[in-house]
């Protein structure tokens, strides 16, 4: 009887304990949210505050008690927000499609084919994510002048088609898919290009949807290549367009101008997470760990 009773004692006190570190795990975790989360808030917060009421505060408010929407109505009369917003959507739109077809097309070939020096040429491959960005930067920049491409559509899509690390993720992944499964195909007398797309892409499907997240949030937040190749208002995404907006629309001091159009700008992004958040998560897992 001595012995339930201790065998009792000693489960509250565990779930005591498991109590006390699930509380403290929560305020921290409470407190992570809060400090990331604020930014957004005060982004928020400031695009509803007037020009006057803004410049009035001496110390900042965290919230307003006359909200207004000028400001937005003003992110899309001072400036073509507009067409900023369509030139980003066909550059994301075109470069995430042929990024998709040169992605899936060389992590099968890595994954699955078999020809001479196909470890050497992977390893050197991978050897690119070494190069820093501003060496790629200044090639890809001359090559483009000199095909005559700037302000074009072309001369922005074309160095982003092809990334090394979505084909690594996606070669990975690929091979978790038994190697049985692509013999069988063989001896059926199945073509690779059909085995890919009846086969390998549909099991690998997650991974593929995380990728295309990826890049559409790469895209959107192009800023330095944009910004460099294009010097025409006509062809301006929506991250070089805030420099327009800075300079030639609301001007340096009208902050909660500059806050609505930040807030337009960021909402497609933030909707996009906050639904393909799970299929980001598990696309990044399946890619990353063998035997999944």
């Amino acid at each position: 009887m001595s012995e339930m009773k201790k065998y009792t004692a000693s489960q509250a006190e565990e779930k005591r304990k498991a109590g006390i570190r699930r509380a403290v795990t929560g305020f921290f975790l409470a407190l992570w949210a809060v400090i990331v989360l604020f930014p957004f808030y005060w982004m928020v917060l400031t695009s509803l505050k007037s020009y006057s009421s803004y410049n009035s505060e001496y110390i900042p408010k965290l919230y307003t008690l006359s909200p207004t929407l000028q400001n937005y109505r003003d992110a899309f009369t001072a400036v073509p927000l507009g067409q900023y917003f369509l030139n980003t959507l066909i550059f994301t739109v075109i470069t995430t499609a042929l990024m998709l077809v040169v992605t899936v097309l060389a992590a099968y070939a890595f994954a699955r084919l078999k020809f001479p020096g196909k470890n050497v040429l992977f390893t050197l491959f991978l050897a690119l994510m070494m190069i820093p960005t501003e060496l790629v930067i200044i090639t890809n920049f001359v090559t483009i002048t000199d095909w005559n491409l700037r302000n074009t559509f072309p001369g922005l899509i074309l160095p982003s088609v092809a990334s090394v690390f979505y084909i690594y993720l996606l070669k990975e992944n690929f091979e978790q898919v038994p190697e049985d499964l692509y013999l069988a195909a063989k001896v059926d007398g199945t073509s690779d290009m059909r085995y890919l797309f009846r086969v390998m892409i549909p099991i690998c499907r997650p991974t593929i949807v995380t990728i295309t997240i990826l890049k559409i949030i790469e895209c959107w937040n192009a800023y330095v290549w944009p910004r460099l190749i294009t010097d025409n208002q006509a062809y301006f995404l929506v991250s070089n367009g805030i420099q327009e907006i800075r300079e030639n629309g609301f001007g340096r001091e009208n902050i909660p101008a500059m806050m609505a159009a930040v807030v337009v700008i960021s909402a497609p992004l933030i909707v996009l997470f906050l639904i393909f958040r799970k299929r980001i998560m598990e696309g990044v897992s399946r890619g990353g760990t063998k035997g999944a």
